[in-house]
């Protein structure tokens, strides 16, 4: 039988039929501005007619030892991470940053190591890596280290060599926890997702938060224990629960255990926006009014923050800003710049509907 399969046009059937160089041709695609705009429509219409869809990526990267891809390192699967608004909000903040560039995103999802598998990382064809959120024992770590990729974190310790964007995890931490000190509250209960203790869901003692997996947790929960310490509050006996998840479904239980304790707490401080509905919604089955009975506060302003019943008191954290800095961060590296200096974003209180005076009684 006879192989009738058309051959695949090449840039030099293109520079043929416009009767340039393939450097021409190869411009045209990869460098336009060292062409005429007449030249490069000319080079670009002859292509179209014969079929040719420009350059093989695979034999462009070989050529040049690079992919165009930056890999997107997670700490949890696809899904549980894209359930998590701050994520999406920060790499499509990322992305808009190193489009221009023509830079892809490879994700790599995470799993019970706190990040991706270590053959997926030694197998990823990137020229960077970006982590988010990644535990400090992350195994995938060590891999970026082995394979020589430069690095860039967000929310994360610092690792030598990488570029760093981080948000003051702390300090907004001190201001959620001060605010609700100042309306009155004495009697306190902490709900974080799964990142101090193993298994996760159920109570966990204070002393074992210094352990946590994740850089910003810990930082986080430090300067709640750190404000409510220092306004004289017995922080061993503040009540704090791992939630077996982030999903709603999975804080409830949580937060009702901490809502059924005797004395029932006045203020929850939760360590994402994400867990604050689930205390929410426990408060409504316990028949327990948010802000006249409790008050509960978030952290990082997202958006559904601002469609909670009632509107969740939180910290505003700028997750367009982190996203754009580690893009930046990105683009100058693998244009050949020193790393840039570690940044520490500022973070905001913002007060809403779900914080209000301790009850009187």
């Amino acid at each position: 039988m006879t192989n009738t399969r058309r051959r695949r046009p090449t840039l030099d059937d293109v520079a043929g039929a416009v009767g340039v160089s393939r450097a021409t041709v190869s411009n045209a695609y990869n460098r336009p501005d060292q062409l005429s705009s007449d030249l490069r429509t000319e080079v670009l219409r002859a292509a179209k007619r014969l079929g040719y869809a420009g350059p093989n990526p695979t034999a462009r990267s070989l050529a040049t030892n690079r992919t165009g891809a930056i890999a997107f390192m997670l700490d949890a699967g696809l899904s549980a991470a894209f359930s998590d608004p701050a994520l999406s909000i920060t790499l499509d903040a990322l992305a808009s940053a190193v489009d221009p560039e023509g830079h892809a995103l490879l994700l790599l999802p995470g799993g019970e190591d706190g990040g991706p598998r270590v053959d997926r990382v030694l197998a990823a064809q990137a020229d960077i890596a970006v982590t988010y959120s990644l535990a400090d024992g992350a195994p995938a770590l060590r891999a970026i280290r082995d394979r020589g990729l430069p690095l860039v974190t967000i929310d994360h310790g610092p690792i030598p060599g990488a570029a760093r964007v981080n948000i003051d995890d702390r300090g907004g931490a001190v201001a959620a926890a001060r605010h609700l000190v100042d309306l009155g509250h004495r009697r306190f209960a902490i709900l974080t997702a799964p990142c101090f203790s193993s298994p996760v869901g159920g109570p966990i003692e204070a002393i074992e938060t210094e352990a946590g997996r994740f850089h910003y947790y810990r930082e986080r929960m430090a300067g709640y224990l750190e404000t409510l310490a220092g306004a004289g509050i017995d922080t061993g006996s503040v009540p704090i629960w791992e939630a077996a998840g982030s999903s709603t479904e999975e804080v409830v239980p949580g937060a009702r255990d901490l809502l059924e304790r005797h004395p029932r707490p006045t203020a929850v401080l939760c360590l994402s926006d994400q867990l604050a509905p689930g205390v929410l919604s426990a408060a409504r089955q316990l028949g327990i009014s948010v802000p006249g009975d409790l008050s509960v506060v978030g952290f990082d302003d997202a958006p559904a923050a601002r469609w909670s019943d009632p509107t969740l008191t939180t910290v505003r954290q700028d997750l367009v800003g982190k996203g754009r800095l580690a893009g930046e961060a990105v683009v100058r590296m693998l244009s050949g710049h020193r790393t840039p200096a570690p940044t520490t974003l500022d973070v905001e209180l913002v007060i809403r509907g779900s914080t209000g005076p301790a009850p009187k009684r």
